[in-house]
């Protein structure tokens, strides 16, 4: 039984012989772990953005030669653009969010804040999700619809090989590696975010019991 729960225990103790914590008192505890939270979700939505930045910034350009030989580099700085400026707005948004919910004194407005704030959470987390679907995508397609350039960009040493063999190799191969990249994002979010939002939604509910 955590803090809030003993406090909530003794609140609602009739006979208590000791005064008994009034409704505003237990208010201000939730909203302040509410508040807490989403600091949380701020702050590692923005340590989120930094690492990602210090991955691209640290990945060798022997790597980077080879979308640039498959037309592909132009297409990836597009959607690192993208992806930056949606991911500014995100961590814009969890600001506010935060900002907002740390000077509320009303039950009805925390209750909303924090269903905006698990919705924005939400979309954050299919937004991620599905652009790196779209980009798989857009990336499998440029190269699969030039298989002569595929192929001589993967065997530069020009080995005879199947072709067949080798692109049915090659599809398998990224469709598992989008699987295993998709299924790690979702684990990442269902136990980082799924673990705030959680608690945010237990806040939610005290608060109906409060209110």
């Amino acid at each position: 039984m955590d803090e809030l729960e003993l406090l909530k225990k003794d609140w609602k103790k009739q006979n208590a012989s000791y005064p008994q914590l009034t409704y505003n008192e237990i208010y201000k505890l939730i909203h302040k772990k509410s508040s807490s939270i989403v600091k949380w979700i701020f702050i590692i939505c923005i340590a989120e953005f930094v690492f990602w930045g210090l991955v691209n910034l640290l990945i060798p350009d022997s790597f980077l030669e080879i979308y640039e030989k498959l037309h592909l580099k132009i297409v990836l700085n597009v959607f690192y653009i993208l992806h930056y400026a949606v991911s500014i707005g995100f961590i814009y948004l969890f600001y506010k969010n935060y900002s907002s919910i740390s000077v509320i004194d009303n039950t009805s407005l925390l209750m909303k804040k924090i269903i905006k704030t698990r919705k924005t959470v939400n979309y954050y987390v299919y937004y991620n999700i599905i652009m790196s679907v779209i980009l798989s995508v857009i990336v499998n397609f440029v190269m699969f619809s030039k298989p002569d350039l595929l192929l001589q960009v993967m065997n530069p040493k020009n080995l005879v090989v199947d072709a067949d063999k080798f692109f049915n190799i090659m599809l398998i191969a990224q469709i598992i590696g989008l699987a295993v990249t998709i299924g790690f994002l979702w684990l990442y979010y269902r136990i980082i975010y799924g673990i705030l939002l959680r608690k945010l939604t237990k806040n939610y509910k005290e608060l109906e019991e409060l209110d």
